[in-house]
C-alpha cells in the first residue's frame, strides 16, 4: 500500500471556536476500513474522489516524525489522533503507524486523544507505550448489542462488546477514557445496559446531517428540523430529552449548532472550557 502526505492541520470555521482540541493528526487516510454511513469524513472526501475503504492509504512517518516536530516547536499541548480516519482501523496490526506515532508523541511530551471505534485501542502492546501524563481516549460505538449492531450494518468496526471491554480494560488500568455516544441515535442503544456497564464518564455527539449521510444512512429524519452550516440537527428540547436517559457519572457533550453548544456549556458540561472534560496533568477534570 501507498503512503500519502499526511493529514496534519488546524481545523477552521465553526469547529475551531467550539472544540479545545483543534490540531488533528491523521496516521490513515484517503478512506476508512470501518466506512460509517454517517460518517463526516466521507461525505466530504468521498464525492472528492479521494475515500477508498477497501485501501486506504499509509502515513509516512518522516512526515508524521517532522509535524510533532511543528507542533512541539509551536507550543501545542495536545494532538487528536483519528480527525478524517480512524487511527485502530484493522491495517493497523500490520503496518503499525499509529504505535509508532504514540512513541514519537511520547518522546516530545505531546498529549494526544485518540478517538476510536475500535478494541485494538487496548492490546497489551499498545498499553505498554500509552503515557498515562500524555493520554486520553474517547471510544466510540452507537450501539451495545453485537447481534443487533450486525443486522443493521452501518459500520464495519469492532463489535460493541469488544469495545466496552477495552473501555472498561484502561478505565481499570487508570487511564482518561470515556465511552464516546456518536452518534448517539436514541434507537440503537439499551440505555437500562449502557448505565449497569460501570463506565464512569462519557462523551455525548448526537448526529448531524447532510446530503450525502441521508443518501447512505437509512433512518427516520423527520425531527432533525435545526439547520445550520450546510447541516441539519435535531432540536434541543429532543436533544436533552434524550440525554436524560444516560446516568454515567460525568457526561459531557460535543456540539455543533450553537443554540444547543450554549446551552450545553453553561448548564450541563462539567468543564464549561472543555466540552471533551479531558483530565489534564495538574489532575483537574
Amino acid at each position: 500500500m501507498k503512503s500519502f502526505s499526511i493529514f496534519y492541520k488546524e481545523v477552521e470555521g465553526n469547529e475551531k471556536s467550539k472544540c479545545n482540541y483543534t490540531t488533528r493528526l491523521d496516521t490513515y487516510g484517503c478512506g476508512c476500513q470501518h466506512d460509517c454511513k454517517y460518517c463526516y469524513a466521507k461525505s466530504l472526501l468521498n464525492f472528492r474522489g479521494l475515500w477508498n475503504s477497501e485501501k486506504p492509504v499509509i502515513g509516512n512517518m518522516k512526515q508524521i516524525k517532522n509535524a510533532i516536530i511543528k507542533a512541539k516547536k509551536s507550543g501545542i499541548k495536545i494532538v487528536r489522533l483519528g480527525g478524517m480516519t480512524d487511527c485502530f482501523q484493522p491495517l493497523e496490526l500490520k503496518y503499525r503507524t499509529t504505535y509508532q506515532t504514540i512513541k514519537l508523541l511520547n518522546k516530545y511530551k505531546i498529549e494526544y486523544l485518540i478517538v476510536t471505534k475500535s478494541h485494538l485501542v487496548a492490546n497489551d502492546e499498545y498499553m505498554k507505550i500509552y503515557d498515562k501524563d500524555l493520554a486520553h481516549f474517547q471510544i466510540t460505538t452507537t450501539c451495545l448489542d453485537d447481534e443487533l449492531y450486525k443486522k443493521l450494518d452501518y459500520e464495519k468496526a469492532s463489535v460493541p462488546s469488544k469495545r466496552i471491554e477495552a473501555i472498561l480494560k484502561l478505565q481499570e488500568n487508570g487511564f482518561d477514557v470515556a465511552i464516546r455516544l456518536s452518534p448517539l441515535i436514541e434507537e440503537y442503544i439499551d440505555f437500562d445496559k449502557l448505565n449497569k456497564l460501570g463506565i464512569k464518564k462519557a462523551e455525548v455527539e448526537f448526529l448531524r446531517v447532510n446530503h450525502w449521510i441521508r443518501k447512505w444512512f437509512n433512518i427516520d429524519y423527520s425531527k432533525f428540523t435545526i439547520k445550520q452550516s450546510g447541516y441539519e440537527h435535531l432540536p434541543l428540547k429532543e436533544k436533552i430529552r434524550i440525554i436524560e436517559k444516560v446516568k454515567i457519572p460525568q457526561i459531557s457533550v460535543c456540539e455543533d449548532e450553537d443554540n444547543a453548544y450554549n446551552h450545553w456549556k453553561n448548564n450541563f458540561n462539567p468543564n464549561k472550557e472543555d466540552c471533551c472534560n479531558l483530565r489534564r496533568n495538574n489532575g483537574n477534570n
